[in-house]
């Protein structure tokens, strides 16, 4: 079976316990073959796809249709979203407007060491202006994810080296990315990429054309 999805050990999502607000992880690490599935959630989790004052939106924040994607840097299918799907949602509906196109942080630290810090990362280049930049190059060399390498890329950015070392050694976003993966969990997440279209939730980097079908229909 094509792998298209990282999933949390389902110990993990059926126990749902939170301690402090804090996930409490399983020790397992099996993860199961997950053909992409589209859902519908509850409505009563509504509220948790609005868009947020803290999210990072690309396009027009006023367009109809939010396509908000659960996403892990160290994950080779956001990766293989990021290479194969956003280049076309760009080109066909984020640069005229139609959608706005959401990160938000959902790290399997379980698994993947150092999703939970490129995560982080990520914010303290967004402290200085550079969220999206940060984020393109973290899934562009997925292969050299390490602390040395966000310090370098942040020097290639342009960024205050010393500001976003001291950001990213204290640690200061960790809460802000546990908030987004907390939420996700309730909404039903349970692995990577998962992406919500008007509040429909596609499991897995599904083909462009699938995005391209559900969009036209939030579209009409």
């Amino acid at each position: 079976m094509d792998n298209k999805l990282f999933l949390i050990p389902s110990s993990i999502v059926l126990a749902g316990v939170l301690i402090a607000g804090a996930i409490v992880y399983s020790n397992t690490h099996d993860f199961t073959d997950n053909s992409a599935q589209v859902k519908v959630p509850d409505t009563d989790k509504n509220e948790s796809l609005s868009v947020k004052d803290s999210d990072h939106i690309l396009g027009n924040p006023n367009a109809k249709v939010a396509m908000i994607e659960y996403s892990d840097f160290e994950c080779p299918f956001c990766s293989r979203l990021f290479k194969e799907t956003l280049p076309r949602l760009k080109e066909n509906f984020i640069k005229s407007g139609k959608i706005k196109f959401i990160y938000r942080h959902f790290p399997l630290k379980s698994i993947h060491q150092n999703a939970q810090k490129a995560a982080e990362a990520s914010e303290c280049a967004g402290e200085q202006g550079k969220f999206w930049e940060y984020h393109d190059i973290v899934f562009e060399r997925q292969g050299s994810l390490g602390i040395s390498s966000f310090k370098q890329w942040s020097q290639e950015l342009g960024l205050n080296s010393a500001s976003f070392d001291s950001c990213l050694d204290s640690g200061k976003y960790a809460s802000r990315v546990d908030e987004d993966f907390n939420e996700g969990v309730t909404l039903g997440v349970n692995g990577t990429p998962a992406t919500f279209i008007n509040g429909k939730l596609i499991s897995g980097a599904m083909p462009y054309e699938e995005f391209e079908r559900i969009i036209n229909e939030e579209l009409k």
